[in-house]
């Protein structure tokens, strides 16, 4: 049994930060969770939800105070700006005694990441998920409204990945021994095309989903009528265009850290197939990670 530890989540109500707090509440550990509004965080009772901002790490100071882990993300705010302030919060965490750190990387060289990567004082583990099996929830509205999904690149691939096993991972990283110096790429245990996830969907719902596959054009056509800025359609078509061999290839990281084998999409699809059943569908769950 692990010795209790007491942990800063940064970025605690994000999707990979309430499965971080989710996990490490499941293993006994006191959890921390920086939030900038604690009273729309919708935690669980048994974290301690605290206000701070990574962009001002002087507003992380009392939280750091008594923690041994601390979990980070590499943007500042809801635009994914990079965060730049990531040399003074680790400053900050190692006088607060902080031994561990993770760091859910962004999709490329960031400032607060390199920081990290940077701290051979520090036990670091730099979490590298592929595609979340979550983004199956911007189908969610055309699901419930016309039991139809609309994609370009059908017969792209993907190792997509249960967030979490994210959680998981960094909860292990944050509190046990042996993970310092690591760069972990996480996969689930499978490699699905777009119409295997639909196909998925449609069991655990019970109900036949139509997969209507555009071309370049009309998808670009979707995402700008959705708001999706230029840069974001851009990255789009070329990781569905072109999924990069990492996104598309298993490894068993997940099963040699956790001790337990990866969750499927299987299983994600039947904790989630509400979302795909009620009138009012889901949104706003952001750009498509890998």
């Amino acid at each position: 049994m692990t010795q209790k530890q007491k942990v800063l989540v940064a970025g605690a109500t994000g999707t990979v930060g309430r499965q971080i707090v989710a996990e490490l509440l499941a293993r006994g550990h006191a959890v921390r969770a920086l939030t900038r509004n604690p009273a729309t965080a919708a935690l669980p009772a048994d974290a301690e939800v605290v206000q701070g901002d990574l962009t001002d790490p002087d507003t992380l100071v009392p939280a750091l105070e008594g923690v041994t882990g601390l979990h980070l993300i590499t943007f500042g705010d809801a635009g994914f700006t990079p965060l730049e302030t990531g040399p003074r919060i680790l400053d900050l965490a190692r006088a607060a005694g902080v031994r561990r750190v993770t760091v859910l990387h962004g999709g490329g060289p960031t400032p607060a990441e390199d920081a990290v990567r940077a701290a051979d004082d520090l036990d670091w583990t730099v979490l590298m998920p592929v595609e979340f099996m979550s983004n199956a929830l911007e189908w969610a509205d055309g699901i419930t409204a016309r039991d139809e999904v609309r994609e370009p690149f059908v017969e792209r691939l993907s190792a997509m990945v249960h967030e979490g096993d994210i959680g998981a991972v960094a909860a292990v990283a944050l509190t046990e021994a042996g993970h310092g110096g690591q760069e972990y790429i996480l996969t689930g245990p499978e490699v699905l095309t777009v119409g295997d996830k639909v196909a998925v969907l449609a069991a655990a719902r019970a109900r036949e989903i139509r997969l209507v596959e555009l071309g370049e054009e009309e998808a670009v056509a979707q995402w700008r009528a959705a708001g999706q800025p230029e840069e974001v359609i851009e990255f789009l078509l070329h990781v569905y265009g072109d999924t990069p061999e990492v996104g598309r290839t298993v490894v068993d990281t997940v099963e040699k850290v956790t001790g337990r084998p990866a969750r499927t999409f299987t299983q994600w699809a039947a904790e989630h197939a509400g979302s795909f059943t009620a009138a009012s569908g889901t949104t706003g769950h952001g750009v498509p990670r890998h």
